[in-house]
């Protein structure tokens, strides 16, 4: 899903880019233009961050298998 500008920037990059575009929309006076276009940009950041996360759960679900029924791995005490 990593399109023009997307394809190479990290999770908080994105996720600042997010919330820019979701401040944006909040604002009064904006175009509809304007909010279009920060819809759009919001939308492809969103899917950047969900792949990611997603990408991550992967990852940890790989190296335990339990993470995400509250069994894994235990914390020495």
């Amino acid at each position: 899903m990593a399109t023009k500008g997307t394809d190479r920037i990290g999770f908080e990059q994105a996720l600042e880019k997010l919330e820019e575009y979701s401040e944006l929309l909040s604002r009064e006076g904006v175009t509809l233009e304007e909010a279009m276009r920060a819809y759009e940009e919001g939308i492809r950041y969103y899917g950047v961050c969900a792949r990611m996360l997603d990408e991550a759960k992967q990852r940890i679900e790989t190296l335990d298998p339990d993470a995400g029924t509250g069994e894994g791995i235990a914390a020495d005490d």
